[in-house]
């Protein structure tokens, strides 16, 4: 969407009229122009576009339900090779409604306008071409949500064909909309022990052959070990049956080298990011394999789904995996607090607590792809029949530390509240009604713009710490801060009280500032004078009950190069990957990871792509710009892995514990923790199905000889060394690879 800029000079208002006008201001007492967006590098030898995606904190996601966004083509919606699977007059929830590739594709302009940087679709292979009983009422079922892949290296012929895969990537890539996949790598589709006559018996084909079905499975593509009863133990979530759909068995090579094969031929169809669905039920040292071949040949964002049912239990194998294995998650941890904060009128404390908890955690928390509702939940309105308390939460989500995801129709207040069969309001599958409305007219459709279109401008809400300023039960007042550039949020979410920000201070300099969304929630004018230490107090100003207001202030630009993310947060020598920020500048400079001068691929002021150099040191390395008059970045940190990855399983037997120890892997390469016993990097805690043999996968460098160890974390946090030598194994340079030795 074309935006006109407006500069504003000292004392001026900030302001975003009818979120078109994207409004910069330029610092006191000065009259020079903010920082613009970025423009194509100046060097000739550079790539002028970007190369990566890698990083996309500049975007908002729009999560879409391919069948329930809108139907393009009517000529796919009974196709031959799979019917009778479309309700054509949409009373059967749990079969095909008719939205196609092609209906994205007609909805472009929609989506450009309403401010998107990415839509994020549903799983795009070929699902069960058959129809899947359903286990409480027994009618009909289908894969419309696109959960229960079949062939993983063909479209869902629901939704079209290549040619039409490929027609909705380049009119996305047309209005500069990235494409993210959802990649449900867990699993196949639905299986029943007691029936091999159930769907289609959870059967994996490639290219319309098939390779095997649950219960003709002599090449040990799937576990047969039952469905998961314990979701807080991380081999049942890993190893078992998700909702009996048959759980892939990703140790087998063969497995490995299918699915390896299927993201490839998908991400050469021009796909920017991938959503890995179920990550918390795959090894994390399959998956950092997994990702590691990815950004082999492709430097994209990507993102799992961890969802915990149960609450915080296995909260530190979330952050580890997020910090060591290569990937950012999907924020079922804010979207907890903001549901119960703005649907359950819980303490704002609590959000508050979680965004503490969040920038304390992970390294990357500002990768982390929030949420106001999605797919796995009940909508919003469906809780709490409130407009302005979605918005309020809409607002949250868009200026939180995090990458902002916007549901299908949230926009336009879609939900549908009939029971489910769980006796959820709202709940799975009345979660997903077709898309009923395109209007650009709706407050929330406003809101979202406003901020996609401040997201642009002000590098504070893409890269900047969060915090609080003001708070009581019914309001949050927080500060998000990048070197001078400042927003200062507030929200009131009280039906009822107004409130006196008394003793307000923000660092946003003297001056007026105009709520960016333009009143859209009540906001006013905020007026600031001059203090110290960025404590510049606030004027009277009260934010009455269900009000919300944004103040921006962009800093002009500076000659220092100023780091603000990178991404993919994991790779090795001969990746690229992708750093973003402010006033990098348009003449190229140069790079280094870990002080190793590194092959700069594009530069711009806003993003320098750049290839891992050979001699950087494996482990957590920082990487620095350098401007072309030599002005010195900030340093940010990127794990540079030893070498290209194979997931292996360890397995140790013969060893016993006590109530309340774990076992853990360690060894002499910077995969397995650089011989370290600090359970935030050794491997582990091990699993033991078969007590007293335990094991577990991690990612190891390629074709490498390596050394490695066992022990005993004990549960007063002594540690305990298996005896002995070394032991060393010679790593696969493909595939998955297994060794067991004895303690």
């Amino acid at each position: 969407m074309h935006r006109r800029r407006r500069f504003a000079l000292a004392g001026t208002a900030v302001s975003l009229a009818a979120a078109t006008v994207v409004t910069l201001a330029a610092a006191p007492g000065s009259a020079a122009p903010a920082r613009l967006a970025a423009v194509p590098a100046t060097a000739a030898a550079l790539s002028s576009t970007p190369v990566s995606t890698g990083d996309m904190t500049n975007d908002v996601i729009y999560q879409l339900l391919t069948d329930r966004f809108y139907d393009g083509d009517t000529g796919n919606d009974n196709p031959s090779s799979a019917p009778n699977l479309y309700s054509a007059d949409k009373s059967n929830w749990q079969e095909y409604w008719g939205g196609d590739f092609a209906g994205v594709t007609a909805k472009m302009q929609y989506l450009s306008d309403l401010g998107v940087g990415a839509i994020w679709i549903s799983p795009p292979v070929q699902n069960v071409n058959v129809p899947v009983p359903d286990g409480t009422t027994g009618a009909t079922t289908a894969g419309y949500h696109g959960y229960w892949g079949m062939d993983f290296y063909a479209p869902e012929p629901h939704f079209g064909q290549w040619a039409d895969f490929d027609a909705m990537v380049s009119a996305a890539h047309a209005k500069g909309i990235k494409v993210i996949m959802d990649w449900a790598a867990n699993h196949s589709n639905p299986e029943d022990v007691n029936n091999p006559n159930y769907g289609a018996g959870g059967a994996l084909k490639q290219n319309g052959t098939t390779l095997s079905t649950y219960d003709n499975d002599p090449n040990g593509y799937f576990h047969h070990n039952g469905g998961v009863s314990d979701y807080n133990s991380l081999y049942d979530v890993e190893y078992q049956n998700l909702f009996n759909l048959a759980d892939l068995a990703q140790e087998n090579p063969a497995v490995t080298t299918y699915l390896q094969g299927a993201v490839d031929s998908w991400l050469s169809h021009g796909v920017d990011g991938i959503r890995m669905d179920a990550v918390k039920h795959m090894p994390g040292g399959w998956l950092k394999g997994y990702v590691d071949h990815i950004y082999n040949s492709h430097s994209v964002f990507t993102y799992g789904e961890w969802a915990d049912p149960n609450g915080a239990a296995l909260f530190p194998d979330e952050v580890k995996f997020a910090n060591t294995d290569g990937q950012s998650l999907q924020n079922f941890d804010l979207n907890t607090a903001e549901r119960d904060v703005f649907a359950n009128n819980a303490n704002m404390s609590e959000l508050d607590a979680e965004l503490s908890r969040q920038q304390s955690s992970f390294n990357w928390s500002n990768q982390l792809v929030n949420f106001v509702d999605s797919q796995d939940v009940t909508r919003f309105l469906s809780v709490k029949n409130n407009t302005t308390l979605l918005d309020q939460a809409t607002v949250v989500d868009m200026t939180v530390p995090g990458i902002p995801s916007i549901y299908y129709g949230d926009e336009q207040y879609l939900h549908n509240d009939t029971t489910n069969s769980f006796g959820q309001v709202g709940g799975d599958p009345y979660n997903r009604p077709m898309m009923s409305s395109f209007s650009e007219t709706s407050r929330n459709f406003g809101v979202v713009r406003a901020l996609s279109g401040l997201r642009k401008t002000n590098p504070a809400l893409r890269y900047g710490s969060s915090g609080q300023r003001w708070l009581n039960n019914d309001v949050y007042v927080y500060e998000r801060k990048f070197y001078n550039d400042t927003v200062l949020v507030a929200v009131n979410k009280s039906t009822t009280t107004g409130y006196a920000l008394t003793g307000l201070n923000t660092a946003l300099p003297a001056g007026s500032y105009s709520d960016v969304l333009g009143g859209k929630l009540g906001g006013g004018t905020l007026t600031v004078s001059a203090g110290t230490g960025g404590n510049n107090p606030v004027g009277a100003y009260t934010l009455n009950a269900g009000q919300a207001a944004v103040w921006s202030y962009v800093a002009p630009a500076q000659s220092t190069p100023q780091v603000g993310d990178i991404g993919p947060t994991v790779g090795h020598a001969g990746d690229v990957v992708a750093v973003t920020g402010a006033d990098f500048g348009s003449t190229a400079g140069t790079a280094t990871v870990g002080g190793v001068a590194a092959t700069v691929d594009h530069w711009s002021p806003t993003e320098v792509d750049l290839t891992v150099p050979s001699g950087a040191a494996a482990g957590l390395d920082q990487v620095v710009l350098t401007a072309s008059g030599g002005q010195k970045s900030n340093g940010i940190a990127y794990h540079v892995e030893t070498a290209k990855q194979t997931p292996v399983t360890f397995t140790v037997t013969g060893t016993s514990t006590s109530p309340g120890d774990e076992i853990y892997l360690s060894g002499s390469v910077d995969e397995l923790g650089n011989w370290s016993t600090d359970t935030a990097v050794a491997i582990g805690p091990m699993l033991d199905p078969a007590y007293p043999t335990w094991f577990t996968m991690a990612s190891v460098p390629a074709g490498a000889s390596i050394q490695y160890k066992f022990f005993i974390k004990k549960a007063d946090g002594s540690v305990v060394w298996e005896g002995g030598s070394n032991h060393t194994y010679t790593v696969p340079s493909s595939g998955t690879g297994s060794v067991t030795v004895a303690w």
